[in-house]
């Protein structure tokens, strides 16, 4: 092996079962090229070979998310340096190097190549265990939010096709008690054989709120209708399986909920975030999941960049000022500001006096909601700043 290099650059193009390494010197040239298992044995081996490569070894993945999770964290507990190069970084530089085609190997050469070449990209380093249980936690409500709006998509397509105005009726994704009438009854002639009374007794055992409501709307929605669809009967089986499948996802998501509560308030800034109008437990957790310990943003304009909040400009010759959403934000962060705007401006208090002034000032719904969200960014900030909770009056600041 020839003369150790002062320093080179690896690039990894990762991937579930396997990453691909590529490592270049300080002229761009290719030292090596390699696959490696997504295993601990053959990453601290890739590990091993580049230090035997240099003196200094910096690293460059694609992913952050929980396919380099644990080529981060072998990285990190041997004291090596990573940073993030962004997919779309790698997408768009692609083009610029030699031929068309597309492979591991060169999305690796990419990365290291674009590491090489700019100091900008975001270091990584693996979160405290809060902070990852917390990821995990509200990455995994998010799956399961999709699959019940799944299920419930599927419930009232399949109910469409057994009794339209039963499916008009109520809204099954508010409602637990029609759903659980789903369980035992999905047809209008087994609605009539039963009757309003019967159901509302049927319901009140199983402890449904509003059981007579449900029932009354129930069994008219039946009654306007005599006939028997084709493929009712088999319909109406699939509807009562949605129907429990449904209510055991539900339960998962209290479940999941429950520990996301009691995940969130062992965080010491838990009662800081909460404390702000709009931010409970679920939009607190995911805040601290996605930005951590605020290290990551030297001041409030680079979280408010990072959630798509802070306009960038678009100018060109003479025609400047002109300003558009970045493409570039975490969609996330942009969402759990965006809902929390929106649920402190239907509160009288300040957040709602400066979304009215907004509108005054002829912005339509959205822009002054987001205007509102902007705005939130920087409370917020100052408030994990100076560890204080949130007062409705600005607080006073003495002269130094």
């Amino acid at each position: 092996m020839g003369t150790p290099h002062a320093r080179i650059w690896v690039g990894i193009d990762a991937g579930k079962g396997h990453h691909w390494a590529v490592a270049v010197d300080a002229d761009g040239q290719t030292l090596f090229s390699t696959r490696v298992i997504n295993d601990e044995a053959q990453i601290l081996t890739l590990i091993e070979t580049a230090r035997e490569r240099a003196d200094e070894v910096r690293w460059a993945v694609d992913i952050s998310g929980r396919a380099s999770t644990l080529l981060l964290a072998l990285l990190i507990a041997h004291g090596q340096r990573v940073v993030y190069v962004p997919g779309r970084t790698v997408n768009r530089m692609t083009g610029a190097y030699r031929g068309e085609g597309k492979t591991d190997a060169k999305d690796a050469r990419v990365i290291a190549d674009q590491a090489r070449m700019r100091r900008d990209f975001a270091p990584l380093d693996t979160p405290p265990e809060l902070v990852g249980t917390l990821q995990v936690l509200t990455h995994y409500r998010a799956d399961l939010i999709a699959d019940r709006v799944r299920l419930i998509n599927r419930l009232r397509d399949l109910l469409v096709g057994i009794c339209p105005a039963l499916e008009r009726a109520f809204d099954y994704s508010a409602a637990k008690g029609p759903v659980v009438m789903l369980t035992a009854y999905q047809t209008p002639a087994a609605l009539r054989r039963i009757g309003v009374k019967r159901l509302t007794t049927w319901l009140e055992r199983r402890k449904v709120r509003g059981a007579g409501t449900i029932a009354t709307k129930a069994v008219e929605a039946a009654q306007s209708q005599d006939i028997a669809l084709p493929g009712e009967s088999r319909a109406a089986r699939l509807v009562r399986d949605l129907a429990h499948q449904l209510l055991a996802l539900d339960e998962r998501i209290k479940d999941n909920d429950r520990e996301i509560h009691e995940t969130f308030r062992a965080d010491d800034r838990a009662e800081i975030i909460e404390s702000m109008p709009g931010m409970g437990p679920i939009l607190g957790a995911e805040f601290v999941a996605i930005v951590g310990d605020l290290s990551g943003y030297r001041d409030a304009g680079r979280l408010a960049s990072h959630a798509g909040l802070a306009p960038v400009p678009r100018d060109s010759g003479r025609r400047t000022g002109n300003h558009h959403r970045p493409k570039r934000y975490n969609r996330r962060l942009r969402w759990l500001f965006y809902m929390s705007a929106q649920s402190a401006m239907m509160r009288p208090g300040p957040s709602r006096d400066y979304y009215l002034k907004k509108r005054a000032e002829g912005q339509i719904h959205t822009q002054a909601l987001l205007a509102l969200a902007r705005r939130r960014v920087d409370v917020l900030w100052a408030m994990l700043r100076d560890k204080r909770l949130f007062t409705s009056v600005p607080p006073v600041t003495r002269a130094g």
